[in-house]
């Protein structure tokens, strides 16, 4: 059993927190832009953007920005009640690593701190859920064992690809091609690292700027479809739906009045 105590987004260069053993809270940071420094146990951390940290229950810490570097990130703290059967709740050590997953955790992530700040019913329960799924991301990952720095690289590189034609039809071909690789192993890879098919992840990106544009263009939900590279308006409105759990017509009215 999972309970959440707090949820905070942190930003800015005069950030400083800490805890001692007495703490009874789990603690799950992620850097989304920026870096900054913990101290954990005695250890010394350096944060980085696409980096994670959790620090079990009873594990002393402190945390603070570094001097004019801002950073962003996100903090979950949870008690743990019976067990979870989730190896990464079975760590007494802090645990620093960069996730594959880490566009999946994010958008977890920044749910959960939508549902912390603004309380909908069964926000408590959305919490819980949303952030078991996280824990369940993060101890997959162990399981499998540390990413390697070259598969990381290649990874990256593929997302880069998938940035600069994310409006295009992209293949298996083409990332193996980015990548020096055969278009198998492109795929195979993408799908280990990620948590994600690469489908999925164009998909992923492309309702990224589908929201963007439904909130701050004046363009019609035909246009946008188009612009993003889907000529089936019903096929956009189930993907759509899919990644965002809404449909694109609930964003209209958030768009800024034109005089």
């Amino acid at each position: 059993m999972i309970t959440p105590v707090e949820v905070r987004q942190m930003s800015g260069v005069d950030w400083y927190e800490e805890a001692d053993n007495e703490n009874r809270a789990w603690r799950l940071s992620l850097m989304t832009y920026g870096k900054c420094v913990y101290w954990v146990n005695g250890d010394k951390q350096i944060m980085e953007k696409g980096e994670l940290l959790l620090i079990p229950a009873g594990v002393p810490y402190y945390g603070k920005s570094i001097p004019t570097v801002t950073h962003t990130q996100i903090v979950v703290q949870w008690t743990e009640g019976a067990s979870t059967e989730l190896s990464v709740l079975d760590r007494k050590e802090a645990l620093k690593f960069k996730p594959g997953g880490y566009e999946l955790i994010r958008e977890r992530l920044k749910v959960i701190h939508q549902q912390w700040q603004e309380r909908p019913s069964y926000y408590v329960l959305m919490i819980e859920a949303l952030l078991t799924e996280v824990l369940i991301y993060i101890s997959r990952e162990l399981d499998k064992g540390v990413i390697t720095p070259e598969k990381h690289l290649h990874v990256e590189r593929m997302k880069s690809y998938i940035e600069r034609h994310y409006r295009e039809k992209i293949t298996k071909e083409e990332l193996g091609d980015a990548i020096g690789k055969t278009p198998n192993y492109a795929a195979v890879l993408f799908k280990s690292v990620t948590g994600q098919t690469i489908s999925q992840y164009v998909h992923a990106q492309r309702m990224k700027r589908a929201v963007y544009l439904l909130t701050e263009s004046q363009l019609t939900v035909q246009e946008i479809a188009v612009f993003l590279g889907y000529q089936d308006l019903s096929y956009f409105y189930r993907i759509y739906k899919r990644v965002t759990g809404s449909a694109p017509s609930d964003l209209l009215n958030e768009r800024p009045r034109t005089v």
